[in-house]
């Protein structure tokens, strides 16, 4: 009997999400390559308008004590899931991009004269807010959460790997090789932090888990066994 194609995602995925590879055969490990945690933050100047890049951040500005306050802002953010998470918890999201690099373009293109309050992690990347400063826009940040690698050996060999965020990659790598395995990854930037490490590479068509799941699915499905 053949072996089932085993994957190892780099986060505990829903049950949901993890259904996908199991109703197609694979077996799957999973397991937490990073962590968040939420910081306290006290918010020194708030300006027109809030940018969020993650899910995370929502989550810990959520619990602000002047929530009221941040709710009757407009937001633009990046992620599908971000902007349903601020939707449904009383905010008004005027735009949302897939990435931050488009996220930027559209605010220097469409709201040069908009001042924001970005809230962010300690591990955020440089995109959003270069490309603020080069365009003269006013803003500050805030980091509301923490990301905390917890890297840690897998000694199973897999067929695929699922990876969902440049730190997540980052701390696969502190204990572990690539070598032939196949890379599915969720966006652009994770797909870059792999590329002194391997060109076995593949990148959602929507930065999103369920889509980086189907890209793995699609892959699998086209290779000859």
């Amino acid at each position: 009997m053949q072996e089932p194609i085993r994957i190892i995602s780099t986060k505990k995925l829903l049950s949901n999400q993890k259904q996908y590879l199991l109703n197609a055969g694979f077996s799957v490990i999973e397991s937490d390559f990073i962590k968040t945690e939420d910081l306290p933050f006290s918010i020194p100047m708030l300006h027109d308008s809030l940018l969020f890049t993650s899910q995370n951040a929502v989550h810990s500005v959520l619990k602000h004590v002047d929530l009221t306050t941040l709710q009757h802002k407009n937001v633009f953010c990046v992620g599908i899931k971000t902007k349903a998470l601020l939707e449904a918890n009383g905010f008004t999201v005027l735009a949302c991009t897939g990435y931050a690099a488009e996220l930027a373009d559209y605010i220097t293109k469409h709201c040069p004269q908009t001042s924001f309050t970005f809230f962010n992690g300690n591990l955020r990347r440089d995109t959003l807010p270069e490309a603020l400063h080069q365009a003269g826009i006013l803003f500050n940040e805030v980091t509301v959460y923490a990301t905390v690698l917890t890297p840690h050996p897998i000694k199973t060999k897999a067929a695929g790997i699922l990876f969902f965020s440049p730190s997540g990659v980052e701390s696969y790598l502190k204990e572990n090789t690539i070598t032939d395995e196949m890379c599915f990854c969720i966006g652009t930037t994770t797909a870059e932090a792999l590329e002194n490490s391997t060109q076995n590479t593949i990148i959602a068509n929507q930065p999103t888990i369920e889509n980086t799941i189907i890209q793995c699915l699609n892959y699998f499905k086209s290779v000859p066994s």
